[in-house]
């Protein structure tokens, strides 16, 4: 059976979509949103008109008929913790994007964009695993203060469509599987996977775990604190030092680990210890996840575009290749990701989820 679908995936200055015949890409488009264009809006929701018609308008600059769709699917915002998988969307998930229940972010317009080109087309509409998947098992929520229980959010989809890619590849089921999935890309996720479940992972969004090019990672508490309280710094400006301006970009000036590969290679010394220390940081969340599992691994998947560098891999297979072998699927498809999740619902594969 054939299915044709229309992929959202908003950003904060550009949307990406795609058009999908089943798993077979036959258009995809980045949506560039200039500052400017962007500024006009006071909050996300009010951008939801403005990116709805470019999207509508490039489909029909490219001739192509969004009457012959069988389904859209939006990427999922900030909403309420959920179960993984794919939701079809509804008023009660709609209002919860329009607010924002756990932040503003341009993904929440993904859902919101796709339920009103689904309701034009009299089709489906669909979201697959946000940010906020949590299947976190209670003793992972505890975090040693009651009023700051750990949470789950995190590189969801990815990580969760290289697992189920792995599964497939060798003819097991997902959920008969223990794999420690890291995705490396902006920020660090290492995720452990027990049946089918991320039973614990690291609060990536918000910069917990290792460091990474954009993300401060754990830091010491203590001084942390202090910071918070001198004086000198803003909330935003203490936050923003751990999410956006931690990591890579505060010791070495860029997001890029490519350059801070490259520096290292040519003998500069800070950008050398940055990167050996980025490489022991993973390696020791991948240790924690594989105790988590208690040390039953069948797998280590690494993902996201700093997979491709095989130095990287090189170096992190030196200090866990012991724990289980290792696969790499580098990059982020997110867009297959997603019309891969409706269409496991579609040809009946799963059930679609409801939001509550």
């Amino acid at each position: 059976m054939s299915l044709k679908l229309l992929i959202i995936n908003p950003g904060s200055t550009s949307t990406k979509i795609g058009v999908f015949d089943g798993e077979k890409e036959i258009l995809e488009e980045t949506l560039r949103h200039s500052i400017e264009e962007i500024s006009k809006y006071e909050t996300i929701y009010d951008q939801f008109k403005f990116r709805k018609d470019i999207i509508i308008n490039i489909l029909n600059e490219k001739n192509f008929d969004i009457r012959s769709l069988n389904a859209v699917v939006g990427r999922g915002g900030m909403l309420k913790p959920i179960e993984s998988g794919t939701y079809k969307v509804n008023e009660t998930m709609i209002e919860d994007l329009k607010i924002g229940v756990q932040g503003q972010h341009a993904s929440n317009l993904g859902g919101i964009i796709a339920d009103k080109i689904g309701k034009e087309l009299n089709i489906p509409a669909f979201i697959v695993d946000p940010v906020v998947v949590d299947e976190l098992d209670e003793v992972a929520r505890i975090s040693g203060v009651p009023e700051l229980p750990r949470v789950s959010k995190f590189h969801a989809l990815n990580q969760k469509a290289v697992a189920k890619r792995y599964a497939k590849e060798i003819g097991v089921k997902y959920s008969d599987l223990n794999l420690i999935v890291v995705h490396m890309g902006g920020g660090v996720s290492v995720g452990a996977h027990k049946n089918g479940r991320v039973i614990d992972v690291n609060n990536a969004l918000d910069g917990e775990g290792p460091f990474s090019p954009e993300r401060a990672g754990n830091v010491p508490v203590g001084d942390l604190i202090k910071l918070c309280y001198s004086g000198e710094f803003t909330e935003q400006e203490v936050y923003n030092k751990v999410v956006g301006k931690g990591g890579f970009v505060a010791y070495l000036n860029t997001n890029d680990a490519r350059d801070v590969l490259k520096l290292a290679e040519e003998g500069e010394e800070e950008a050398k210890l940055c990167f050996d220390a980025f490489i022991y940081q993973i390696s020791k969340s991948i240790g924690e996840m594989a105790t988590v599992l208690k040390g039953k691994v069948d797998r280590i998947i690494f993902t996201g575009g700093i997979a491709y560098s095989e130095k990287v891999i090189e170096e992190l297979e030196k200090r866990v290749g012991w724990i289980s072998p290792i696969t790499v699927y580098p990059g982020e498809d997110e867009l297959l990701a997603l019309a891969q999740g409706a269409i496991r619902v579609m040809t009946g594969e799963e059930e679609a989820k409801e939001y509550f």
